[in-house]
């Protein structure tokens, strides 16, 4: 049971990694801040919106729940929530980009 917690892990880590590593590579060459957002100019615009969210949604959906309220505290509810989804979409997105790999590479 270890190994399938500690493998369970490793891909949630490699999902959040993609996700942190798209986020800034994203932010880095357009110059924008990365939102989730599926609006666009045109359709392929869209489209490229849909796929940043997907690929980056894990980290930018962490970062949001560390945002401030009002009175300046930060909302504990907010954080395990924003956490509990994050975790959950970066072990899809590992599950992705890890099966993408190993189909690859073998």
């Amino acid at each position: 049971m270890t190994r399938e917690l500690l493998l369970a892990a490793f891909i949630m880590g490699v999902g959040l990694c993609v996700a942190g590593a798209g986020t800034h590579l994203y932010q880095w060459i357009t110059r924008q801040q990365a939102v989730l957002r599926m609006d666009g100019g045109s359709y392929l615009a869209s489209m490229g919106n849909l796929a940043m969210s997907f690929v980056c949604g894990p980290y930018i959906l962490l970062q949001f729940g560390w945002s401030h309220e009002d009175n300046g505290t930060i909302s504990m509810t907010s954080v395990l929530l924003s956490a509990l989804v994050s975790f959950g979409w970066a072990f899809i997105t590992g599950l992705l980009f890890l099966s993408v790999y190993i189909a690859l590479r073998y």
